[in-house]
C-alpha cells in the first residue's frame, strides 16, 4: 500500500486547485448558472460552484417584477472568479447585457426590428433602451418629418430598427424613421393597389409649395400641380386653395414604381379651348384683360382658361424695338384682334395695332403722291434725311432726290438736324411702311427743256480738267457731263485734255442719252468724224481727184459764207 503525503507543499496545492477549476471550466468574462442560496439584507447569495459563494447588490434586480426566491437558477456574469477577499464577482446587470447584445445580434442579422423606450435626451438625439442595453436615437430618425416635442413619445414601448452596431465600443444607433417609412410604404402600396387612373377622389390639402399643393387622400399623398389646378393661368398655388381645404381631384397619373400620385382638379371642369376656333374666328375683334407680359409680348386672358398672345410686332404701327411693357400694363383692359387659332398647340395669335388706325393708311389718304409736305430733319444718315411727318412717322429723302445737278453726298451736306425742309411725296408703301420723299421734285427738271437726243450736238462749258477728261456743263448747269480723253478729239495727238481750260465752250455729239437716269454721254470725236464724212459727201469724192484738205478747206469756206 503506497504511503500517502498528509502534509503536501504549496506547488501541489496549487497545482489540485488549478485543477479544480478548470475542470469546472470556470472563466472570467463569461455569463454562467448561478443558484441563489439566499435573499437578504442588501445582498443575495448565489453559488456558481466555486470555492466560495458569490453577492450580487439587491439594486440589481429592481427591473424585476419580483426577487429570486432560494433554490431559483440565475445567469450572472463572472467578472472575477477572485477578489481580494478572496469572493467571487458576480453581475446580474452585466448577464441581462451579454444576453440582450446576443439578442440584439441575432435581430440585427434577421434584419429585425427591436423594442424599446425612448429614455432620455443627449446631443443630437435621444437614449433609448432596449431591455438593458442603451441605443442612440439621432434627431433625425425619430419621425418621418420633424417634430417638434417628443414628449409623447417619451417611455412608451415602440419598435426600432438597428442602424448600426459595435460591440467591442458598446454603440448602438437606432431609428424609429426607418420603421415608419417601411410601414407606410406597405400601407402606400396597398392603398395605390386600390387606385385608378381617372378616378375621382376627396382629399384634404396638407401643404402647398410655389409649383403646387399636397394633399392627403387617406394615408396617402397626391401632388396637385398649380398647372393642373386650374384652366385658366394661376401664378401661385394659393390663389386656388389652402391649407386644410377639402377638395375633389381626379387622379391623373399613378407611378408604380415611385408610388407617386399626380392630380388634378381642372380635368374635372370642361375644356374653355373645346370648339375654340367657331368662338374665337380669325378677324374677329374682341376685349380682353392682360395677365402676363415678357420681353416677346403680352398674354390676354379672353376668358377663363382661354388666353391669347400678342406678339411685340403686333402691338404698334410705328413703336419698333420697344419693350411691351411700356405700351401696354398688367391687368388693363384692351380691345384686340384674332389673328391665327391653332387648337391643337392651344395658340391664340392676338393683334393689338390691328384694332387701331393705321398711320401709313390714314397719311396715304391725306396726303396722296406728288402732294408737297413739310417737317423736321429728324435724322441725317449717309444714304438720306429722315423727316418728321407726325409724332409717329417718318419719311425718307434719298441723297438721289436731294437736287437735280449737285452729287447727293455734297447736297446732304447743306441740311442739319432740327431744321425744317418741304418735300414732295414720291410713294408709300403701306406693307414695307416706308415713305419716299423728294426735295429736287419741288421745281421741275432742268434737263426736260434741252434737245439732247441721240446724234444732237450741244455747246458746253468746261468746268474742270481731269486727266481722264473734262467735266462740262450744258445750258448754264441743268446738266453736267464727261467727256473721256479718248472722246476729245479724233487725232489721237490731240486727244490730251490739257488742251482745254475752265470756262472753255466746246461743242459735242451726243451718243447717249437717259432722260431717267439723268445721264448723258457726249463726244468731241464722234462729231469731228461726223463732220468729216459730211464734208467728203458735199464738196469731194475719191473719185473727184480733191485731197481731203482740200475738201475740208472748201467746207470751211463755205461755212464762213453763212451769217
Amino acid at each position: 500500500m503506497p504511503a500517502v503525503d498528509l502534509n503536501p507543499s504549496s506547488e501541489d496545492f496549487a497545482a489540485l486547485f488549478e485543477e479544480t477549476f478548470s475542470n469546472n471550466q470556470m472563466t472570467e468574462g463569461r455569463v454562467v448558472a448561478a443558484t441563489v442560496t439566499s435573499v437578504g439584507g442588501d445582498f443575495i447569495t448565489v453559488d456558481v460552484g466555486l470555492k466560495t459563494e458569490g453577492r450580487i447588490p439587491l439594486r440589481e434586480f429592481a427591473s424585476d417584477p419580483e426577487l429570486p426566491k432560494i433554490g431559483e437558477t440565475l445567469e450572472v456574469y463572472l467578472e472575477r472568479i477572485e477578489n481580494a477577499l478572496g469572493d467571487a464577482v458576480l453581475s446580474r446587470d452585466k448577464a441581462r447585457r451579454e444576453e440582450a447584445w446576443n439578442r440584439l445580434e441575432r435581430l440585427h442579422d434577421l434584419k429585425e426590428t427591436v423594442k424599446g423606450q425612448i429614455v432620455g435626451r443627449v446631443k443630437g438625439g435621444f437614449t433609448v433602451d432596449l431591455g438593458g442595453v442603451n441605443a442612440f436615437l439621432p434627431g433625425s430618425q425619430v419621425d418621418i418629418r420633424p417634430i417638434r416635442d417628443v414628449g409623447p413619445l417619451m417611455g412608451q414601448p415602440q419598435p426600432f430598427a438597428i442602424l448600426k452596431m459595435d460591440r467591442p465600443r458598446g454603440n448602438i444607433v437606432v431609428s424609429r424613421r426607418a420603421v415608419l417609412e417601411e410601414s407606410r410604404a406597405e400601407q402606400r402600396a396597398e392603398i395605390v393597389g386600390n387606385m385608378e387612373e381617372g378616378e375621382r377622389r376627396r382629399g384634404v390639402v396638407k401643404n402647398i409649395t410655389d409649383y403646387g399643393a399636397f394633399v392627403d387622400l387617406g394615408g396617402i399623398d397626391g401632388l396637385l400641380h398649380v398647372t393642373d389646378m386650374s384652366w385658366k393661368r394661376v401664378s401661385h398655388p394659393s390663389q386656388v386653395v389652402e391649407v386644410g381645404q377639402e377638395v375633389e381631384v381626379q387622379i391623373i397619373k399613378i407611378n408604380p414604381d415611385t408610388q407617386r400620385i399626380s392630380l388634378g382638379m381642372k380635368q374635372l371642369m370642361s375644356d374653355p379651348w373645346d370648339g375654340v376656333e367657331a368662338k374665337y374666328p380669325v378677324g374677329a375683334k374682341l376685349a380682353g384683360r392682360v395677365t402676363n407680359i415678357t420681353d416677346y409680348g403680352a398674354f390676354v386672358e379672353l376668358e377663363d382658361g382661354v388666353e391669347g398672345l400678342i406678339h411685340v410686332s403686333e402691338m404698334s404701327w410705328t413703336k419698333k424695338n420697344v419693350h411691351p411693357g411700356k405700351i401696354i400694363a398688367t391687368s388693363q383692359e384692351v380691345d384686340v384682334m384674332v389673328l391665327d387659332v391653332d387648337s391643337d398647340k392651344r395658340r391664340i395669335s392676338l393683334g393689338l395695332k390691328q384694332v387701331m388706325n393705321n398711320p401709313w393708311e390714314q397719311f396715304m389718304a391725306e396726303h396722296p403722291v406728288g402732294t408737297d409736305v413739310e417737317g423736321e430733319v429728324r435724322g441725317i444718315t449717309e444714304f438720306g434725311l429722315f423727316v418728321g411727318l407726325g409724332p409717329d412717322l417718318d419719311g425718307m429723302v434719298h441723297i438721289n432726290d436731294l437736287d437735280w445737278n449737285t452729287p447727293g453726298e455734297e447736297a446732304l451736306k447743306a441740311y442739319n438736324k432740327g431744321e425744317m425742309v418741304r418735300a414732295r411725296v414720291l410713294d408709300i408703301d403701306i406693307e414695307k411702311e416706308r415713305i419716299s420723299l423728294g426735295v429736287k421734285q419741288l421745281s421741275s427738271d432742268p434737263s426736260e427743256s434741252l434737245d439732247l437726243r441721240k446724234n444732237s450736238v450741244v455747246t458746253c462749258v468746261v468746268t474742270e480738267v481731269t486727266t481722264g477728261g473734262l467735266e462740262v456743263s450744258i445750258a448754264d448747269g441743268a446738266m453736267k457731263a464727261f467727256i473721256r480723253k479718248a472722246d476729245l478729239s479724233r487725232d489721237r495727238s490731240e486727244q490730251r485734255p490739257e488742251r482745254f481750260a475752265v470756262g472753255d465752250k466746246v461743242d459735242a455729239l451726243v451718243t447717249v442719252f437717259d432722260r431717267a437716269a439723268r445721264k448723258v454721254s457726249l463726244s468731241i470725236k464722234a462729231l469731228e468724224v461726223r463732220e468729216e464724212k459730211a464734208a467728203v459727201e458735199q464738196y469731194g469724192s475719191a473719185d473727184s481727184g480733191a485731197s481731203l484738205g482740200e475738201i475740208l478747206g472748201a467746207a470751211l469756206a463755205e461755212s464762213r459764207k453763212k451769217p
